[in-house]
Formats: structure tokens, C-alpha cells, sequence
């Protein structure tokens, strides 16, 4: 899915301000900033703050051209970096109520035979050429193989297969005190957000996981499954989960990892070894049902790797799922390597703003997330004709009443006439082969041979 292409079919700076303005007042985004602690006693408002920072990456500037060296601009710099440094604004709350929003309206539009999902997956939040921000840490980078300074971005997303929605996050440093390059001096009140964000900043991933689940579900959020990488996908962590939500995720090929088959503890390896396979070659090998932690019971699907001769294996604890549902659902996490892509590439993540204060990362990692609701939102709109409302629906019903006969009789009426036009063929010929195919179709289903004739 394109996000980028909405937006850029048109360069005039104008229209994309009223595109914005239209998503502003729309989904009152000023209301939810209010209900979130983000408050103003004197100045600008927080709406007007916020929408300056939101709009930089669709004209063309960043932080420092756009907010700090622009004398256009009513407010000056103080007054925006006092917007994202605020201690008390709850931007995990506002990202959340505006994902709510979203998910009402492409839930509308989602079928029900289509299955929601949460992804979670985490990123590399990449700061390598600062020193002193706030929590800074050493972090494995798998997809370069190397460390590198900055923050793990754990990100908890819902998704219909069309829309991709940001629900959550987490900017993570080390849980080891050696690796934080440089820890957190502030003295803060242990209730307010900014306490709490650096507290979770120095936590396991895994701990965050239940959490942020049960944060989007009371949300009214529906989803059917999650979606996890084979980092998360562990058999303490799957049984978890699986109190909550119906986990999908890939298996992590391991001897240390094991699972209870036919009354034995073994690992993934041996278990794919007992199993008969399909013949040829078949994209499913086979599957089975296993235990985990002798708790929960979940379904293993063997598939053929495309890049290489090898197997992958997608975990699932819904048993009764076929093997083949397994994989296509699966193939829906793929949308939070898109929105990964979006964030960095293009809505300017960890690249627009060089700030070292811990609440300003928070603040303008939600930011970003917001300008990819605001780009999905444009693009369902632009591209979902169901979004036409009551016209979509009457349309359906009209093409529904519509039988096959007077369907296939209006398409030869239609070719008749274009016939007649271009003059190429006998009218008589053209109208006797017509008839003719009216007519067997006509035997087909049991219809007289006079009822419907072609003019």
C-alpha cells in the first residue's frame, strides 16, 4: 500500500494544510490532546503547537527549518520544545484515543469474514551520533549484526490487511546498567507519565507485551489474533498471552526450546523429523499439535522456505485453524515492516529532532505515529469505495439483483451495438451468433428460448 502517493499528487502546500486541517477538526484532536493533560495556561494552544510539528514532513522541512528558524511562525522554538519536554502530557493515552477513532471507521469497512489482528514487533530506534540523550544505551542490531547506540521501539499495531494503525509503544533501553551510556538525572514525581515511560524504559521487552494487550482490548479494540516474530515467540510467553488473545507467530529453530509431543518433551527440530511430509512440493509440509508448558495446546505448521532449501514453522493456538488460514494470517505482519519503513524513511523517525530529553523522544515518536494514521486514513479514503456510503451500498444491491441472464444479455447488447458502430461484420451474422449463445444459456438453466432476445 502506497501512503506516500496520496499526499504527493498534489505539491501545493495549501491543499496538504487543508488535508490536515480536515483530520484535525474530523477526528478532535484538540479534545483528545485536552482529555490527555495537555494543557495551556497562557500562549498558543496545544493544537496549534502540535499541528506545526505534524505538518513538517509533508512540506518539505524539518525541526530546525521549520520550527526553530522560521520567523513565519506566530510561536518560537521555546515554546515547542516546552510542548514536547512536558512531564505530565500523556501522549501513550492520545495515541491510543486516536487509534480508537481510526479503528471505528475502518472497522465499518472491514467484513466480518475478515479477521483483525494485532502485530507486535520491535525496531531499532538508531541516536549513534549523540552522547548525552537521556537513557541512551548499547543495542543489538539484528537485521546489520552490530551494536549501536540508541533505543529498542517496541510497537504494538492493529490491522485489517488493508490499514495499518499504531496502537502503542515503548522506547526501551537496557536492562543493564553498564550498557546506558548515560542514565536519567531528573527528580520526578513517581505518579506522572514521565516517571513511569523511564521506569518501563529499563524493562524486559517481554514484560511489556500482557500489558499493552490488555491496554488495547479494554480499549474496545477487536482483534482476532496476534501476530509475533519468532523473538517474542517463546513457550513461557505464547502461554501467557494466550489468556488474553489467539497467538500466531513463527518458531525459532532451537535445541534449547522444546514442546510436549506424543508424551515426550522435544525440540523443533526433532519433532519436524517424526512428522510424515507432503509429497512434492508441497508449500505446507505438515503439522500437528503440541503443549506448551503443559498448559496451553497449540498447532505447529511446517512450510517450505522460498529463499532456501529449509522449513519454517508458524506456531498457532488456535488448533481448529487450518494450515492453510495459518499462513495467510500470518502474512499479515508484514504490515508493521511497512509502517517501520514509513516512520523512518519518509515521516522523519529519530531523524527530524536531535532532542536529548527522554519526554521529547516520547512526544515526538507519537507524533510520527499520528502522521501514518493520518496517511492511512487518506489513502482508505482515496482508495475504499465503501467509503462512498449509502451510493456503495445501492450500487451493491443493484449489481446483486442483476441475474447471470440479463447480466450476460445487456454485455451482448452492448458488443451488438459497438458492432454496428465499427460496421466490420454483418449485423445478421453478428446478431445470429449472439442469439445463438442466448440460447444455450438459456437451455442451461431451464428458461424458455423466447424469453429474452437480443435487439
Amino acid at each position: 500500500m502506497d501512503h506516500t502517493s496520496i499526499v504527493s499528487q498534489s505539491q501545493d502546500p495549501v491543499h496538504v494544510q487543508s488535508k490536515i486541517d480536515d483530520f484535525f477538526g474530523h477526528f478532535k484532536i484538540a479534545t483528545l490532546m485536552h482529555q490527555c493533560g495537555m494543557r495551556k495556561h497562557h500562549g498558543h494552544s496545544v493544537r496549534s503547537l502540535t499541528k506545526a510539528i505534524f505538518t513538517l514532513p509533508f512540506v518539505g522541512k524539518n525541526f530546525f527549518r521549520g520550527i526553530v528558524l522560521n520567523s513565519e511562525l506566530p510561536f518560537g522554538k521555546d515554546a515547542a520544545y516546552e510542548l514536547l519536554k512536558g512531564r505530565t502530557y500523556n501522549w501513550r493515552r492520545l495515541l491510543l484515543c486516536l487509534g480508537l477513532r481510526l479503528f471505528g471507521v475502518f472497522n465499518r469497512l472491514t467484513s466480518d469474514e475478515r479477521e483483525s489482528v494485532l502485530i507486535i514487533d520491535d525496531s531499532t530506534y538508531d541516536r549513534s551520533r549523540s552522547k548525552w540523550v537521556e537513557l541512551l544505551a548499547r543495542i543489538w542490531d539484528h537485521s546489520t549484526g552490530r551494536f549501536l547506540k540508541g533505543f529498542r521501539m517496541l510497537t504494538m499495531c492493529w490491522s485489517d490487511g488493508t490499514s495499518c494503525l499504531p496502537m502503542d509503544f515503548a522506547l526501551l533501553s537496557s536492562t543493564d546498567a553498564e550498557k546506558r551510556l548515560c542514565d536519567s538525572q531528573k527528580i520526578l514525581d513517581k505518579r506522572c507519565c514521565a516517571y513511569q515511560r523511564r521506569r518501563e524504559a529499563t524493562e524486559k521487552a517481554t514484560a511489556h507485551l500482557e500489558i499493552m494487550i490488555k491496554r488495547i482490548l479494554s480499549a474496545d479494540v477487536s482483534a482476532k489474533y496476534l501476530l509475533m516474530d519468532s523473538w517474542f515467540t517463546m513457550p513461557a510467553t505464547v502461554a501467557n498471552l494466550a489468556q488474553h488473545i489467539k497467538i500466531i507467530g513463527m518458531v525459532k529453530k532451537s535445541s534449547r526450546i522444546h514442546y510436549a509431543f506424543n508424551g515426550q518433551s522435544l525440540d523443533l527440530m526433532a519433532i519436524h523429523r517424526r512428522l510424515a511430509k507432503r509429497r512434492g512440493r508441497a508449500k505446507i509440509q505438515a503439522s500437528t499439535v503440541v503443549m506448551l508448558n503443559n498448559e496451553v495446546s497449540a498447532k505447529l505448521v511446517f512450510v517450505r522456505d522460498r529463499r532456501k532449501k529449509d522449513w519454517l514453522a508458524l506456531l498457532s493456538t488456535d488448533t481448529d485453524l487450518a494450515d492453510e488460514d495459518v499462513v495467510r494470517i500470518y502474512g499479515k505482519r508484514w504490515d508493521i515492516e511497512v509502517f517501520f519503513k514509513m516512520s523512518k524513511q519518509h515521516l522523519k523517525l529519530a531523524k527530524e529532532i536531535q532532542c536529548r530529553d527522554f519526554d521529547a523522544l516520547i512526544a515526538h515518536t507519537t507524533i510520527v505515529f499520528m502522521r501514518y494514521m493520518f496517511l492511512a486514513y487518506q489513502c482508505r479514503m482515496e482508495t475504499d469505495h465503501r467509503t462512498f456510503g449509502e451510493l456503495f451500498y445501492a450500487c451493491c444491491d443493484e449489481v446483486a439483483d442483476i441475474s447471470f441472464l440479463e447480466a450476460l444479455c445487456r454485455i451482448l447488447t452492448l458488443a451488438t451495438d459497438r458492432l454496428k458502430q465499427l460496421g466490420t461484420f454483418c449485423e445478421k451474422t453478428a446478431a445470429s451468433f449472439f442469439d445463438a449463445i442466448m440460447n444455450t444459456a438459456l437451455q442451461c438453466v431451464g428458461f424458455s428460448k423466447n424469453k429474452l432476445t437480443i435487439g
